[in-house]
């Protein structure tokens, strides 16, 4: 073997350290998570994956040394630069999101908003715990990782200039697939069993077509004169779904939910793996900011339910309060939970119309919740 390969081998051997190995530890187990237990694999097998990929000795997906000494960018860091930086994707993605989302449970019973924004409270508190440990700028971009939204979480990051945008990509997508774990305890913790029992007959009523063509417009418009940052977010979000419902754009609508809404799932997931570079990313800085990203879902999934346990106490017609803790906006894994808890109760009891009605709600108070953020604070 070629003596220069065998010093280029030895070099690379001798380049892995701790850091390294944990950081593959942490891919693995990612991997794991998206294939042995089908958790999000379209988002978690990526950022496993490149978390690998990254973490690996003079790896050129970030950079390259060119024989002239000098850096040039890798692949990856260039579909960042192309496709976070600017906020291509987390918009083009919100496109997608908008044509899944079915606005009819909410129009026919639009108190289910009510527990969207109850759903966003550990925002708010995760807040003023941040502001304790970093600057308010910085503070509010953690926060928002509490709206389980990645690409609010990116857009906000983005705009307050944070100086944590990696760290808190990683955690707001990483706490979104894995929703099905951090949910049910706090759930189960906060409600009782008699109160898990409660079943919600569903008799929607009939939305009209015109309806729901009207609603994703005026929601833009009214989103606009609130909260004029969120603009952006709420509009790309609410033309994805005016394409589901004006009827004459079948083909594009699919394209958005499947084509669309995937490809930019992938990119996302390769790409956000560029901020777990072993340096960077095993840092105290890092870590807490992890820490408050599950605070923040953990009081979002709180507030959600306790509201519903204190609007049972006026209510005839009692509410199953575990939908409250589908507000918060990752749509639809908590919807999803939310029915798979219910049914593990009783096998009889469906809750996904309800739960998924609240999930959507959620997606849009979130939406709603980063551009006040914004509004604060740039």
């Amino acid at each position: 073997m070629d003596l220069k390969l065998l010093d280029f081998l030895y070099e690379n051997v001798l380049a892995i350290d701790w850091k390294m190995l944990v950081m593959w530890a942490i891919g693995g187990i990612l991997i794991y998570l998206a294939i042995k237990k089908d958790m999000e694999p379209t988002l978690l097998l990526p950022m496993g994956f490149g978390a690998i990929l990254v973490n690996l000795p003079f790896s050129g997906a970030i950079t390259q040394i060119l024989e002239n000494g000098e850096e040039e960018k890798g692949a990856l860091s260039v579909l960042f630069d192309a496709g976070i930086s600017n906020e291509l994707f987390p918009l083009l993605l919100f496109i997608g999101i908008g044509a899944m989302i079915d606005f009819g449970p909410i129009l026919s019973n639009p108190k289910l908003m009510l527990f969207g924004a109850a759903a966003q409270f550990g925002i708010f508190f995760t807040l003023c715990l941040a502001s304790i440990f970093f600057d308010i700028n910085d503070a509010a971009s953690i926060a928002i990782i509490g709206a389980a939204d990645g690409p609010t979480a990116i857009v906000v990051a983005q705009k307050l200039d944070s100086t944590y945008l990696g760290a808190i990509m990683v955690a707001a997508y990483s706490y979104m697939a894995l929703v099905p774990i951090i949910q049910p305890p706090v759930i189960k913790l906060l409600t009782t069993k008699k109160e898990r029992l409660i079943r919600m007959p569903y008799s929607p009523a009939k939305v009209s077509k015109l309806t729901r063509i009207l609603f994703p417009i005026l929601l833009t418009v009214i989103a606009g004169l609130i909260a004029p940052a969120s603009v952006s977010l709420v509009g790309f979000l609410m033309f994805g779904n005016l394409l589901r419902e004006c009827g004459v754009l079948n083909q594009l609508s699919e394209t958005a939910q499947k084509v669309l809404a995937n490809l930019i799932t992938l990119f996302l997931g390769i790409t956000i793996a560029t901020k777990m570079q072993a340096d960077q990313f095993l840092s105290l800085d890092t870590l807490l900011i992890m820490g408050l990203g599950l605070f923040a879902f953990i009081f979002d999934t709180a507030g959600g339910v306790i509201f519903a346990k204190i609007a049972n106490l006026f209510l005839k017609e009692k509410i199953n309060p575990m939908i409250g803790a589908a507000g918060i906006s990752a749509f639809p894994m908590s919807g999803r939970v939310v029915h798979k808890m219910g049914l593990a109760e009783d096998n009889q009891n469906f809750l996904m119309m309800h739960s998924i009605g609240v999930n959507v709600s959620g997606q849009i108070a979130s939406v709603i919740a980063g551009g006040m953020i914004l509004n604060f604070f740039m």
